[in-house]
């Protein structure tokens, strides 16, 4: 085992690197919060840990050795690299620490399943607050969030997930339209292009033994909590995932084409990054709408 006088003085590497970013004994002391006197000592220990001199005096002024350079070269990146994962992954006392912050890039799904089953989480819960915000971006480990709902991004850092959900393609139209009515329709009624989705339809199409040639083009929305108020209103229909229009057909407002049905192969996952300030809630969270989509695969499927 090593022994105590032997133990890398790391406290002294970090007022070492410090010296060298800062140019100065002096400004690194301000750095760092210290007295100049106490950086030096740790600069004497490195150096005796060390067995070398890590900077000479070249007259009024202190200089890097040859060594000291090729030290501080090697180890200031490792040593930022662990301090900024300290720092992404501390678990700090936050004043809302019954709060989680969900980032989705699934616009649509947040709008129609997520967020109105929010409160029910909330109540389980007692009382989290869950704040939402969406974004098509890459995320980063220096974005703010605690959990990602996705089906085309990744994290590239530390984080527990789940896949939530096997998405299913659906074509809906208004009642007015489409009830009694067959597979058929989709020939003689202009289906909706959703442009933020451009794989959705050549792979519906494909599940239904069908090409671009064997139905009308409609309209183009961007996505598809646009396009939905429009199908529930004008004579079209829209092929969506059918977790996102599950509510709408549940109260009427919207009829699936019979025989529509045909899964996308795209999954839907739910991340809880480990460096989130409520990581138990963050995987509390995740369990539960893993929960509630399986709860509605299982009425989709009836």
């Amino acid at each position: 085992m090593t022994s105590e006088e032997e133990a890398v003085p790391l406290n002294a590497i970090r007022a070492f690197v410090t010296i060298v970013r800062e140019g100065s004994l002096t400004r690194a002391a301000n750095a760092l919060g210290t007295t100049q006197s106490s950086v030096s000592r740790y600069l004497a220990v490195l150096e005796g840990y060390l067995g070398t001199d890590l900077m000479e005096r070249r007259g009024r002024r202190s200089e890097l050795t040859e060594f000291g350079r090729l030290f501080a070269n090697t180890v200031s990146e490792p040593l930022d690299t662990v301090c900024f994962t300290a720092q992404r992954m501390r678990r700090r006392t936050r004043p809302n620490a019954n709060r989680i912050v969900v980032r989705t890039s699934l616009s649509t799904f947040a709008y129609s399943f997520l967020i109105p089953n929010l409160q029910a989480f909330s109540t389980e819960m007692g009382g989290v607050m869950v704040d939402v915000i969406s974004s098509l971006s890459l995320p980063t480990s220096t974005d703010d969030f605690d959990i990602l709902i996705t089906r085309d991004l990744s994290v590239v850092e530390p984080a527990d997930h789940w896949e939530i959900y096997n998405e299913q393609l659906v074509c809906v139209g208004s009642p007015n339209h489409i009830a009694g009515k067959s597979l058929s329709v989709v020939r003689s009624m202009p289906i909706i292009n959703v442009t933020s989705r451009p794989d959705i339809l050549p792979t519906w199409l494909r599940g239904m033994n069908l090409t671009s040639r064997d139905i009308k083009s409609g309209a183009r929305y961007d996505h598809n909590y646009l396009a939905l108020p429009a199908v529930m209103t004008g004579k079209s229909l829209l092929v969506a995932p059918e977790i996102i229009v599950s509510d709408l057909v549940r109260t009427g407002a919207l009829n699936v084409v019979p025989g529509s049905l045909t899964p996308s192969g795209m999954q839907y996952r739910a991340y809880a990054v480990d460096r989130s300030d409520n990581p138990e809630l963050a995987r509390a969270f995740c369990r539960w709408l893993a929960r509630l989509c399986k709860k509605a695969a299982i009425s989709e499927a009836r």
